[in-house]
């Protein structure tokens, strides 16, 4: 079987580290999952990154498969692009994605150091950007994300850092360096940006949230080093919803937390497993426009969707 989608609502109980003071129901229904391990269409080996394209459709890197598949919102595959060659197309180990408002795509290649630009039909149509550490180069890049200015900002992990471009490929500006004060990163993992235009990078290394302005000042951190709520272990990435709630991918708890526009922790969900609203691995997450949740379960190789419940 190349791939399962399974339509289901059930409850989910919250994992152990969760205080007294939060249910012990889960904040979320379960909606639906797709995928299984493999190299056919719907399949993953090791998914990394979301993004939703022009139409709607969901966009999934994949750093093993070398690819990017393409699905409508409720897991049908449609098309994939990328995958290994010498085609100024193809891939190595594509992570970050993102779209811009209209419909070109950006890969950007963890081993290459490229980013990769595609037109709204998956043609490739432009490549900047190169390894190493120089201004406007790469190394290790993560996981990147747009601003409203059209900025694309990029998590750098290999030089501890966020770079941005313009649409052009044109660098712009660097931000952090590594360490483990404000404003410092280790391993940056992923970039998003609110409804007001902060950003928050996701630092993998430091286990916490740290919030900018556009144009990179600092402003505050959200979370510390641990498995109590609002506490993380190796954060991997960031969503908001349209009530302004965020949610972070919070890997080694093997859960999903969500957060008030002040950073106040709300509540989490799920543990490590392989049954469905359990874990292994968790890289993306990403909200549609109906609410509905996108989640990597990359050690499982399958996406899951979640509603928040009313």
């Amino acid at each position: 079987m190349k791939n399962f989608i399974i339509p289901f609502v059930f409850l989910l109980m919250m994992p152990s580290g969760c205080s007294d003071e939060a249910s012990t129901a889960s904040p979320v229904e379960f909606v639906r999952a797709w995928g299984s391990e493999g190299s056919g269409d719907g399949q993953f080996l090791y998914i990394e990154s979301f993004a939703f394209d022009g139409q709607g459709r969901l966009l999934v890197t994949d750093a093993l498969r070398s690819d990017v598949q393409v699905f409508t919102q409720d897991g049908r595959f449609v098309t994939k692009f990328g995958g290994r060659g010498k085609h100024t197309g193809n891939l190595i180990k594509p992570e970050g994605i993102v779209v811009d408002k209209t419909g070109n795509v950006y890969v950007g290649d963890y081993l290459s150091g490229y980013i990769k630009k595609y037109d709204a039909s998956f043609q490739h149509i432009q490549t900047f950007s190169s390894l190493g550490s120089e201004p406007g180069q790469t190394l290790e890049s993560e996981f990147m994300t747009i601003a409203k200015n059209g900025l694309i900002y990029v998590a750098e992990a290999g030089n501890h850092r966020v770079s941005a471009f313009n649409q052009d490929g044109e660098f712009q500006f660097t931000i952090g360096s590594e360490g483990v004060y404000p404003g410092n990163f280790i391993r940056p993992e992923s970039v998003n940006f609110d409804g007001n235009d902060k950003l928050y990078v996701t630092d993998f290394g430091n286990h916490r949230i740290q919030i900018f302005d556009l144009d990179g000042n600092y402003l505050s951190t959200v979370g510390k080093q641990g498995t109590g709520p609002g506490e993380f272990r190796r954060p991997i990435s960031t969503a908001f919803d349209k009530s302004g709630r965020f949610y972070v991918s919070d890997a080694g708890n093997n859960r999903i937390q969500i957060f008030d526009k002040s950073g106040g922790f709300i509540a989490a969900w799920g543990k490590k497993g392989r049954q469905l609203g359990e874990f292994a691995n968790l890289h993306s997450i990403i909200v549609g426009d109906n609410g509905d949740i996108y989640v990597a379960d990359s050690g499982n190789n399958r996406i899951q969707v979640f509603r928040v419940r009313q």
